[in-house]
């Protein structure tokens, strides 16, 4: 009973995270593409990756639990980066959902600069931060997958998303920031995605 309903939490986190991250990699796009007006553009980019988050969260959570013994150090350093993770957005989302936007639509942008997320800013960092110990998170927690099942598509997933993570750092850090330089971190806009659909599917194979 109590294995079921951790993998219900973990399936149910991991499918909403997975949604949240597809939907915001649709906002990105129709964001590069000019198609969303302000504040309509900032509102769901960071709103959509709000709901990434704690469903992440939750998900690494539930992966900590239902890990063997023997393997718990790597689901358990997992979950810690996913901690960073979760610490560094929340702290960049909310600042501009509850600060930043409000105070642009007031005309008082000049107070709040320091406050926006612009390239090589503050909070541009605490994003690359964040999403690159995403990137740590799912590596580290490789070996707590087995190598064959299912699981070894989870795994794989991981890895894939891991990999990703140099290029995000590049993107985020690199001296001259351009929209072109965003295309080396698209293969995140699938791995992401893919690695948090995969989790979920554990969790349900768990369940049946």
């Amino acid at each position: 009973m109590v294995n079921n309903t951790i993998n219900k939490v973990g399936f149910l986190s991991g499918l909403i995270s997975f949604v949240s991250a597809t939907a915001y990699v649709a906002v990105q796009l129709l964001q590069l593409l000019r198609i969303l007006p302000f504040p309509l553009d900032e509102i769901l980019i960071y709103g959509t990756s709000f709901c990434i988050v704690i469903p992440f969260l939750l998900a690494m959570l539930a992966l900590h639990y239902v890990t063997p013994e023997e393997k718990k150090i790597w689901s358990h350093a997992a979950l810690n980066f996913s901690i960073i993770y979760s610490v560094f957005v929340l702290a960049n989302y909310v600042v501009q959902l509850a600060t930043v936007i409000p105070m642009k639509l007031k005309g008082a942008v000049e107070e709040i600069r320091i406050l926006e997320q612009t390239p090589h800013s503050m909070f541009w960092d605490f994003d690359a931060l964040g999403y690159i110990f995403m990137g740590l998170a799912m590596f580290i927690a490789l070996p707590a997958f087995d190598k064959n099942g299912f699981q070894k598509w989870v795994r794989i997933s991981f890895l894939a998303n891991a990999l990703v993570t140099p290029f995000i750092t590049i993107v985020y850090f690199y001296p001259i920031f351009s929209e072109k330089l965003l295309l080396l971190g698209f293969p995140w806009a699938i791995t992401a995605p893919l690695a948090m659909l995969m989790l979920a599917l554990m969790f349900k194979k768990n369940i049946s």
